[in-house]
């Protein structure tokens, strides 16, 4: 009877230890609107410490106020065999977005994946380069769950016993509908640690989730104003006096260029890495760095961090480093200071001391057959998962701190980012080549706190070349990768003209990207996202049809009507419709409210689907009523630091537009201590005739803004 009263005992204390956080699981509101839980036993590395993110408080303090948007009872938490257990709850009209830079899919309910760093090879899994454990909610809130490990979601998939909302039991035998895949009224998230923190990022929509989320994890990065330039990547083996030759042809062809990126021929060896200039193709880089600064270009270097034996850091780094190596080069432990002392140091000394204005961070994704195994160890005992993880986070970190000693912006470009990385002023690229899941890829960064670029490298035809420029032009960074293929421009002659014309638009465009940004910094705003968090869009298309869905015998295909992955906003007032090799018409979902076609000024439709010829020379972009872009001469180069501008403020549509245009330096970091502004623009147009108005400069702050005109287009 003891031995048995023992045993009960030891149960109860056994079961009341799994469902103590089911029970109790207590949220503390951290920042106005973002609530934090501390589940268990977190682990003190996780991605937000991987990250050094550290919440913007005035951004987070100017939004409105939210309150929690779920039923906390119905949150909970269980810790078994040592790993944590998360529940969410979601109701049948509501759909998920998130879960990472994904590439071929935008709507994630009904999704099981397991959250892991790695290249894309394909398929929306969880393994891609920037698996950010964040998901938004259609009925406008977010989750973050903060922990550094591969996490396994099952996004509406899974079907508890204790379900408040049951599918209906279906018999196979006898229902024609009868689904493999009954409905499930939650998200369950597994997470390989016995412990972890979770954050709840109130609404009320959509978008301020996201901006919420952001915010916390400090804000979206504000790049350089050359970084919003053009920028050409030369081939692998180039030499300085090629890489010289280039830039001049750019220049005597008029097309514009702001940064050169050298591959992997400008080192020693590469793969793995010496880190050290190549002195049969760069003799005197000190010279080389110069001559391009005299022709207003910079120079962005490649590089993985797989330190080669052969590398003059390679001795000193020996003991800071894991038990596998990568092409045979070491991984450098970066979680130890000493490690990021010299691998660092490394990279600034005859580089960045020198005025390499940024660095393209390749191979920190994946994937498993030569990138370091799980079975590694580090010297910081750190798991190898953890590092996985978050060293694409880290090389980001540690690479800005280098240029924010100097007060000096940098941007460049990355294989891997995750959670807590929305401020690092890098863009993510990689191998795959298919320009649709580009597009989808660019539209799902706004969910990941990311930043994508659908590169141009070579193509098919003229047509194809066109294309994928038109659609980069619209996009973070504006970049040929011609690192294999030696393209240019004016590869194909036929198009040659609209690809000039194109670029110029980028340059011209600058003022308006660069105000966009500087929103996504202060307020969280992504510059390129999803049509679902336009206002006007969301909502409209999630209403139809739903009532007569029958959700039990599909429960997936019919929560919104459609899954919009083509087409997406970039900045306040644009909408972007790429083209596709092949097309001559396609179909555009405009939102609720007037738009207007950017190029004419012309009225689009309102709230309606249209069908659109724009010919070879476009693609379709429209602005809403209201809207003003600002736009500067197309200049050859990015304006220098203080250089004054010219602004002509474009308007469209009939209602009064108001924006707030952007002013700093554009090259250093006095920014974060007040040197900017916001200068408000209103613009209205009664009786067939504009009246603008601009705000005058702040007194003590940058003015770069030099004469302003106002034109109404169409």
């Amino acid at each position: 009877m003891k031995l048995l009263r023992y045993l009960l005992t030891a149960l109860f204390l056994f079961t009341s230890a799994l469902f103590v956080c089911a029970q109790g699981i207590k949220w503390f509101e951290v920042e106005p609107g973002i609530w934090k839980a501390v589940i268990g036993k977190p682990e003190s590395f996780d991605l937000l410490k991987a990250s050094g993110a550290i919440a913007a408080h005035a951004g987070l303090a100017d939004m409105d106020k939210a309150t929690f948007p779920l039923a906390e009872s119905d949150i909970t938490a269980k810790i078994i065999d040592g790993k944590t257990y998360l529940h969410f709850p979601l109701s049948r009209a509501e759909q998920l977005y998130g879960f990472g830079l994904n590439f071929q899919t935008v709507q994630q309910r009904g999704k099981i994946l397991t959250l892991h760093v790695d290249n894309y090879d394909g398929k929306d899994n969880g393994r891609t380069h920037a698996p950010t454990p964040f998901y938004i909610s259609s009925k406008g809130y977010g989750v973050f769950v903060n922990s550094a490990r591969y996490i396994q979601v099952y996004a509406g998939t899974a079907v508890r016993t204790d379900s408040k909302n049951p599918p209906v039991l279906q018999d196979r035998n006898t229902d024609d509908n009868w689904s493999a895949r009954p409905y499930a009224d939650g998200v369950d998230l597994l997470v390989p640690a016995e412990g972890v923190e979770v954050f709840v990022l109130g609404g009320p929509t959509m978008l301020d989730a996201v901006r919420r989320y952001n915010l916390l994890s400090g804000g979206g990065c504000l790049p350089p104003r050359w970084g919003l330039g053009f920028t050409q990547r030369v081939q692998r083996l180039s030499t300085a006096a090629d890489v010289l030759k280039e830039a001049d042809a750019f220049e005597e062809k008029g097309y514009p260029l702001d940064f050169i990126g050298l591959e992997p021929g400008w080192q020693s060896k590469s793969y793995p890495c010496t880190f050290e200039w190549d002195p049969g193709r760069f003799a005197d880089p000190s010279a080389f760095v110069r001559d391009m600064l005299k022709r207003n270009v910079r120079l962005n270097l490649w590089t993985n961090p797989y330190i080669s034996p052969e590398a003059s850091i390679a001795k000193a780094i020996a003991g800071y480093t894991g038990s596998h190596s990568v092409w045979v080069g070491a991984v450098a432990d970066i979680t130890i200071p000493k490690a990021r002392d010299i691998f660092f140091g490394e990279l600034s000394k005859n580089k960045i001391d020198i005025g390499i204005s940024g660095f393209k961070i390749d191979e920190v994704d994946g994937g498993d057959e030569y990138l370091w195994p799980d079975v590694a160890t580090f010297p910081s005992g750190h798991s190898a998962e953890q590092m996985r993880q978050t060293y694409g986070l880290m090389m980001q970190r540690y690479v800005t701190e280098q240029y924010r000693r100097r007060n000096q912006r940098t941007f460049g470009l990355v294989r891997a980012s995750n959670g807590g990385g929305s401020s690092f002023p890098f863009v993510i690229y990689n191998d795959y080549y298919n320009h649709r899941d580009f597009i989808t890829a660019l539209t799902n960064s706004g969910f990941a706190g990311v930043l994508w670029t659908p590169e141009v490298r070579d193509s098919k035809n003229a047509e194809e070349w066109l294309r994928r420029f038109q659609s980069n032009i619209f996009s973070p960074m504006a970049m040929i990768n011609a690192w294999a293929s030696g393209t240019k421009p004016w590869t194909f002659p036929e198009v040659a003209a609209q690809v000039k014309a194109m670029a110029g638009l980028r340059m011209q465009m600058m003022p308006y990207w660069y105000s966009e940004f500087a929103k996504y910094h202060f307020k969280g705003i992504p510059p390129f996202r999803s049509m679902v968090l336009e206002d006007g869009f969301g909502n409209h298309e999630q209403s139809k049809n739903i009532n007569d869905a029958n959700l039990e015998a599909n429960p997936y295909g019919k929560l919104i009507t459609r899954e919009v992955k083509d087409q997406y906003m970039a900045g306040e007032y644009l909408l972007v419709a790429p083209m596709f090799t092949g097309e001559t018409s396609r179909k555009v979902i405009l939102p609720k409210g007037n738009w207007y076609d950017f190029y004419t000024g012309k009225y689009a439709g309102n709230g309606e689907v249209i069908e659109v010829t724009p010919g070879l020379d476009k693609i379709p972009v429209y602005v809403k009523d209201g809207g003003i872009i600002p736009l500067m001469p197309a200049m050859l180069h990015a304006p220098k630091a203080g250089q004054k501008v010219d602004i002509e403020i474009r308007y469209y549509g009939n209602r009064p537009g108001h924006y707030l245009l952007y002013d700093d330096d554009g090259e250093t970091f006095d920014y974060e201590k007040g040197a900017y502004s916001f200068r408000e623009i209103k613009v209205e147009f009664k009786e067939g005739k504009i009246k603008g108005t601009i705000s005058a400069p702040a007194k003590g702050k940058p003015n770069t803004v030099g004469k302003v005109t106002f034109k109404k287009v169409g």
